[in-house]
C-alpha cells in the first residue's frame, strides 16, 4: 500500500464510509485511519490501523494523501498541527481548517466565538470553584456540559436548583466543564452549511426529534434558518461542510446549539432526496471542486439504533423496504450494541415522515423477533 491517495480520512466510521462511497463514484482513491481493524470505512477502501491520538500515524496519512479530512471533531487540533509539521505538509490540505476545528473542539471557546460575532447563542461560563460564576451569571435552571468530546447527550447534565449543582459537583469539579443558559425552545432544527472561497450555502433547514439525546427523526421544518447557520460558520472562520444544530424559540427566532465540522447525522436524508448529497458536497469541498446547488424532494431520515438481542438485519431490511419510497443504509459495524447507530433509512415524498416511521417499525419488529 505504497501508492498515494486522493483523500485521507481521520476516522473510519459510518461518516467516513459514506464519504468514501461518494468519492469512489468520482474515481478518487481514499485511505482511512482508525484504531479498529474492521471498520465501516475499511470494508470498502484501504485503511491504516492506529489511534487517532497518534501523531506519527496522522502524519503518515498526511504524507500519503493529497487532501485530508475528518470524520469527527475529537482529534485535538494541536495534534493535527503537530502532524503537519512532522510530515512537512501545509495545513491548507486539511478540510475543515485547523483553526476552526480548534474553536469548535472546546464548547466554551465555540460559545465565546459565536457571541463575540453577534450570533445568537446561549451564554456560557466556565464551571469552576463552587460554581459561583455560573450561579451569578447563568442562574437556574442551567445546562452543564463537558467542554471537550461530548456528543449525543454524553457529557451533558441539568441543574434546576442549587442542590442539583452540588449533587453533580463530583462530576464537574475536576474541571473542563461549562455552565450555560437553559433555552426554552419549541423545537430543534439543523442545517448543513457548505462554505469555500466562492461563498456559502445551505441544505434545507430540517426539524430533528431527539430521543434520549440521540437524533431519532429528521424531516423538513418549513422554516429557513440559513442566515443564522451561515453566520455561525463565518464566526468560527469555517471552510468546508458543517452541521449546525440550533433551537427555535417561541418567537420564531433561532439560537445556535452546537456545530460539527463534518457530515452530520441530520444530513443523511440527502443520500436519497434526488439532489447532491451532503457526502458528495463534502468531497467536492475537500477537493476544491465546484459545489452543487442542493435541491431535492421532501425526505425523512430515521435512525436505526442497536437493540439487544437482535436478529439478522438483512431480512429486517426486506420488511422495511416493502413501504413505498424507502431506502436503507447499513453501516457494516461488527457488533450490535444497544443505542449504537447501526444504520438509517430514508423515506422520500409527501408522506415521508409517516412512511419512515412505519418502515422503521417493520424493521425493528423483524429484527428483534426470534426465528424459530
Amino acid at each position: 500500500m505504497s501508492h498515494r491517495f486522493d483523500i485521507g480520512f481521520l476516522g473510519g466510521g459510518q461518516l467516513a464510509r459514506m464519504s468514501i462511497q461518494a468519492a469512489q463514484r468520482a474515481g478518487l482513491r481514499c485511505l482511512s485511519l482508525d484504531a479498529g481493524g474492521d471498520t465501516p470505512a475499511s470494508q470498502i477502501a484501504p485503511s491504516l490501523i492506529g489511534e487517532l491520538t497518534d501523531i506519527d500515524k496522522i502524519a503518515e496519512v498526511l504524507r500519503r494523501c493529497d487532501r485530508v479530512t475528518l470524520e469527527n471533531e475529537f482529534i485535538r487540533a494541536e495534534h493535527i498541527r503537530a502532524a503537519c509539521e512532522l510530515a512537512k505538509v501545509s495545513e491548507s490540505k486539511i478540510v475543515p481548517g485547523i483553526d476552526s476545528l480548534y474553536t469548535i473542539q472546546d464548547k466554551l471557546r465555540q460559545r465565546k466565538a459565536l457571541i463575540q460575532a453577534g450570533v445568537p447563542s446561549p451564554l456560557a461560563v466556565p464551571l469552576t470553584g463552587d460554581g459561583e460564576e455560573a450561579i451569578e451569571k447563568i442562574g437556574f435552571p442551567m445546562v452543564l456540559k463537558v467542554r471537550f468530546g461530548g456528543y449525543d447527550g454524553k457529557g451533558t447534565r441539568y441543574a434546576k436548583t442549587y442542590e442539583d449543582l452540588l449533587n453533580l459537583k463530583p462530576i464537574w469539579q475536576s474541571g473542563d466543564w461549562l455552565a450555560e443558559q437553559f433555552v426554552p425552545f419549541t423545537r430543534e432544527l439543523a442545517v448543513m452549511v457548505f462554505i469555500d472561497e466562492q461563498g456559502a450555502g445551505c441544505f434545507p433547514t430540517m426539524e430533528t426529534i431527539q430521543t434520549d439525546h440521540v437524533c431519532d427523526l429528521v424531516f423538513p421544518s418549513g422554516v429557513d434558518a440559513s442566515d443564522v447557520a451561515i453566520a455561525a460558520i463565518r464566526a468560527i472562520h469555517g471552510r468546508g461542510l458543517y452541521g449546525v444544530e440550533m433551537f427555535e424559540l417561541p418567537d420564531g427566532s433561532f439560537q445556535i446549539n452546537e456545530i460539527a465540522p463534518r457530515p452530520h447525522n441530520t444530513g443523511h436524508y440527502t443520500l436519497d432526496w434526488g439532489g447532491v448529497s451532503q457526502f458528495e458536497q463534502h468531497v467536492r469541498l475537500v477537493m476544491g471542486w465546484e459545489v452543487a446547488k442542493p435541491e431535492g424532494k421532501p425526505a425523512c431520515m430515521a435512525n436505526i439504533l442497536g437493540r439487544v438481542p437482535s436478529g439478522y438485519h438483512v431480512s429486517a431490511i426486506q420488511a422495511a423496504l416493502e413501504i413505498p419510497g424507502v431506502y436503507f443504509h447499513w453501516y457494516g459495524k461488527t457488533a450490535v450494541k444497544a443505542g449504537r447507530k447501526m444504520g438509517h433509512l430514508n423515506a422520500v415524498g409527501d408522506d415521508c415522515v409517516k412512511n419512515a416511521v412505519q418502515a422503521r417499525d417493520r424493521f425493528f419488529h423483524a429484527w428483534t423477533t426470534p426465528i424459530h
